[in-house]
């Protein structure tokens, strides 16, 4: 994930890869003619921990519920040759929601590292940002609208994306600076939160009520269709982001060191925020606003790494399986009653965001 081409200096200044600043910045870095490969033991070491996690985690949601199944039918039935029962429960019940909420979870994470790389900041994520409070707003029209699963998810999609324009162009002024992105998003959410809210008030009591369950967020009644989707775009959006990788960890030195190591800076910043606005609004089309994912992931796989900058993979990682995680515990914990992951998710990133404050304020 953090392999990118480095950028090319001009004629007269032209160095040793060993001498440019961007390898100064890498250390420990395979260099691969224009290629440059950041290989560090601790970080590999724990991606592959929070992977075998994540792997476990998946592997207990699809074994428990009102039926039980053994892990060995569990592995049979992925591959067509269990019990046919365990191939209903796993199969068509069980799996989509999983692979669901793991691919919905690493989309939040990557977005949420790349929207906190930008602005350098832990509080810019789409949740602050107001990206996620387009994208509710956007969903909730079409569900006043009376529209279809797909129209509510073009919808949400497109409220996200409409959203970001705004924020960009009124944060835009020589630039867009981090603090001025945070800011104007946060009162850009503030309005849209109030647009929802007014939608609510007129919409009748059918609409409202399944406007206030998808805007919770949630994992329930998801199926194939509403993961390939978001499959697709990670395939695409991926590679987009291992080229942002070494970008991004320059322009967290700031804008004039990155200028200086050869970095166009705001080309980078609008591909970076379209990336992260996409990633953002493709999951939320799928599983609804669920909240903190975006801001938690980054943070946690930065501290599990100990970087001093923002991982991608390791946020993807994070984020996959802190969302698996949450709607796992939101089915057993309360059980017979089952929350949706959003009121989960938002417990976890309440209590996250008061250790960061207090983090801080030490």
């Amino acid at each position: 994930m953090n392999a990118s081409p480095p950028a090319a200096a001009p004629e007269s200044h032209r160095t040793t890869p060993s001498s440019t600043p961007a390898a100064k910045a890498l250390p420990g870095a395979l260099r691969l003619r224009s290629w440059s490969l950041r290989l560090s033991p601790r970080g590999l070491a724990a991606g592959a921990a929070v992977a075998v996690l994540g792997l476990a985690v998946s592997l207990v949601a699809l074994s428990v519920g009102e039926f039980t199944v053994p892990i060995p039918d569990i592995v049979a039935a992925l591959f067509g040759e269990g019990p046919p029962a365990a191939e209903l429960i796993v199969g068509r019940l069980r799996a989509p929601r999983v692979v669901t909420g793991l691919l919905v979870g690493a989309a939040f994470g990557l977005s949420g590292a790349i929207l906190q790389s930008l602005t350098r900041n832990p509080l810019g994520s789409p949740d602050f940002i107001g990206f996620t409070a387009g994208a509710s707003t956007g969903g909730i029209a079409a569900v006043v609208l009376g529209g279809t699963a797909w129209q509510i998810a073009g919808a949400s999609l497109a409220g996200c994306v409409a959203c970001a324009l705004v924020v960009y162009a009124l944060a835009f002024r020589r630039g867009v600076q981090g603090y001025r992105l945070i800011l104007v998003g946060i009162g850009v959410g503030a309005l849209l939160v109030s647009a929802d809210w007014y939608m609510l008030t007129r919409a009748n009591i059918n609409d409202a009520a399944t406007a206030g369950a998808w805007i919770t967020g949630s994992l329930s009644g998801r199926g194939w269709e509403h993961a390939v989707p978001v499959a697709y775009a990670l395939a695409v959006l991926l590679p987009v982001c291992a080229w942002l990788s070494r970008p991004l960890r320059m322009m967290e030195m700031g804008d004039d060191a990155a200028r200086a190591a050869g970095i166009r800076v705001e080309p980078v910043r609008a591909t970076a925020v379209a990336v992260g606005v996409l990633l953002c609004g493709v999951a939320t089309a799928a599983a609804g606003p669920v909240i903190f994912v975006a801001m938690a992931a980054p943070q946690l796989a930065r501290r599990i790494t100990r970087s001093p900058g923002v991982t991608l993979l390791t946020s993807a990682l994070t984020g996959a399986t802190l969302l698996v995680g949450a709607d796992l515990a939101a089915q057993r914990v309360f059980a017979p009653v089952q929350l949706p992951v959003g009121i989960m998710t938002a417990a976890i990133g309440g209590v996250y965001l008061v250790f960061l404050l207090r983090r801080e304020r030490r």
